[in-house]
C-alpha cells in the first residue's frame, strides 16, 4: 500500500515512461488513453489528482472520480485490462487515485472514440501516442508467433545495407530505397521485427527500425 510518504517521493520522480500525472478527472477519455498506452507498453502508474508541475493536491471526491473512471475504462477499452486502484490521502478530505498498469499479455488494447472507431496507444517516453499500424500488427503476432523464420533475400539485403549507413530506418525510406511497395517494405520489417533482427522504436511522427542488441 502506498502512503503519503512514498507518494511523495514517487512524483519527485516527474512524469516518464512508466510515470503519468493527471490534476482532474473530469476527462475519462485521456485517462483511458493513458491506461491503454501503459498495458500496450511496459505498464506504469498514473496519478490522478497530481499536476504536471508536480503540485500533489488531490481529489475531492476521489470515490465518486474512481467510479466514472472504472465505468469508462470498462466502456470504451477492448480487450479487458487488468489494473489495481488505491486512494492515498493526502490532506484534510482530498486523496490521489493511483492506477496500477501491469503490462498485458493481451495487447494490443484499443479505446473506442465517440465514432465507435477503435484506435491503439503506446508509451513513448513521457506520452501516450497513437500506434501505427506495424507498431498494432508486432503486439498482436508477438501474442501467437514464436520461432519466426524469414527468407534472406533481395529486399533484406537492400535493408541492411541501408542500417549499414544509417542508424536507423523507417518504412518510407526503406520502400524507397529497396524499390518496393510501401506496403510490402512495412510487412518485412514487421516480420524482422518479430523475428529479434529488427528493433522498433514508436514515435508520434515516425516509428524508426534499428538492427536488434545482441
Amino acid at each position: 500500500m502506498m502512503d503519503l510518504r512514498m507518494l511523495k517521493e514517487l512524483v519527485r520522480q516527474g512524469e516518464g515512461q512508466h510515470l503519468e500525472f493527471k490534476l482532474k478527472a473530469n476527462h475519462p477519455d485521456r485517462i483511458v488513453r493513458e491506461i491503454v498506452a501503459f498495458a500496450n507498453s511496459g505498464g506504469g502508474k498514473l496519478l490522478i489528482g497530481v499536476g504536471d508541475d508536480k503540485t500533489i493536491k488531490g481529489l475531492k471526491y476521489a470515490d465518486e472520480d474512481e467510479f466514472m473512471l472504472v465505468r469508462a475504462i470498462e466502456k470504451y477499452c477492448t480487450p479487458t485490462i487488468g489494473y489495481r486502484i488505491e486512494k492515498v490521502p493526502v490532506s484534510g478530505d482530498r486523496e490521489v487515485l493511483v492506477f496500477y498498469v501491469p503490462r498485458s499479455p493481451d495487447k494490443p488494447h484499443y479505446v473506442k472514440d465517440v465514432l465507435g472507431k477503435q484506435r491503439a496507444y503506446v508509451r513513448v517516453a513521457d506520452k501516450s501516442v497513437q500506434a501505427s499500424w506495424e507498431m498494432r500488427e508486432i503486439m498482436r503476432r508477438a501474442r501467437k508467433e514464436r520461432d519466426v523464420r524469414f527468407s534472406y533475400g533481395e529486399k533484406e539485403r537492400k535493408l541492411m545495407q541501408l542500417l549499414d549507413e544509417k542508424s536507423s530506418v523507417t518504412v518510407d525510406s526503406y520502400a524507397t530505397t529497396a524499390g518496393i511497395p510501401r506496403n510490402l517494405a512495412s510487412r518485412t520489417l514487421v516480420m524482422l521485427v518479430l523475428a529479434n533482427v529488427l528493433e522498433v522504436h514508436p514515435d508520434e511522427v515516425l516509428d524508426r527500425f534499428t538492427m536488434a542488441m545482441a
